[in-house]
């Protein structure tokens, strides 16, 4: 069975508290973009990897390997399985690449066992495998809060289009959670964009990330990315998650290709792509 893990980029993300657990509570607007892996899960007599990708591997840290692992000890199967992954989102780049991977696999086992879950069981489930896993199995713009537990559907009046923009190096999840400083990073108005985007207003100003401070720290590479997205004219640029993608975003599709041409063959990843609003 076949699915697409859609990649998604964080319009907003405050990150305002440490939990006893040491998980950080977060509320952040996330938005699906048309951009995605792809995935094949079969039953077979044996397990096997395949993927397009040499750096990828299948061991307990990887999320598809993960997401198995929990659904295995939840529902008891013992089966083997044939895997085989088409990798297009990069890895380290604040795109939800691997919690979409791990999203695409329950949705697969779903399907294969005609498994019958709450949107309750599907967020338990999916937590244990990455924050983001939720979001990224529900698949459409959300207010996220909690540790990526507590999700908020929201229809956007707008479709958007958007330009990511990736570093060569890319961040560590974890280390830019460790460097964050809550009293010097950015804590944006989540309420505000989230109004905007369902009535349509414009976005100018309403973008932030508190991770982006600490992401900096740990690549610079990210700020001369935003200094050319900027000298471009891109109006609102903002980095994605943890980073290291700098995406600028702009209703305008025109505005957007306009840019990508410019900056396709730099020495940055860049690519071309759009909101995803339903399911």
């Amino acid at each position: 069975m076949r699915d697409r893990a859609y990649g998604k980029i964080n319009l907003s993300l405050d990150v305002f508290n440490i939990r006893e657990d040491g998980y950080h509570d977060i509320n952040s607007i996330m938005i699906p973009i048309d951009f995605y892996d792809e995935l094949e899960i079969n039953i077979a007599d044996e397990d096997s990897f395949e993927c397009n990708r040499s750096y990828i591997r299948f061991n307990e840290y990887n999320s598809i390997v993960k997401m198995i692992a929990v659904l295995k000890e939840r529902y008891g199967m013992d089966d083997h399985y044939e895997i085989k992954l088409k990798k297009c989102i990069p890895v380290k780049a604040g795109l939800g690449g691997g919690t979409a991977d791990a999203a695409s696999t329950l949705r697969i086992f779903r399907r294969l066992y005609d498994l019958k879950m709450s949107d309750e069981e599907i967020i338990d489930i999916s937590v244990k495998v990455g924050a983001d896993v939720p979001f990224n199995y529900f698949n459409v713009p959300a207010l996220v809060g909690g540790i990526g537990d507590k999700i908020e559907t929201l229809e956007m009046k707008k479709e958007y289009y958007i330009l990511l923009v990736k570093p060569g190096s890319g961040v560590s999840t974890r280390e830019a959670y460790e460097k964050l400083d809550m009293e010097k990073c950015d804590h944006p108005d989540i309420e505000r964009l989230r109004e905007a985007l369902i009535r349509g207003d414009s976005l100018h100003g309403l973008l932030g990330n508190s991770l982006e401070q600490s992401a900096l720290m740990l690549n610079d590479e990210i700020r001369g990315v935003k200094e050319l997205l900027l000298s471009y004219g891109c109006g609102e640029v903002l980095m994605s998650g943890s980073g290291s993608t700098v995406f600028c975003i702009d209703e305008n599709r025109e505005n957007i290709l306009k840019i990508y041409d410019e900056l396709k063959n730099s020495r940055y990843y860049v690519r071309f792509t759009k909101t995803l609003n339903k399911r």
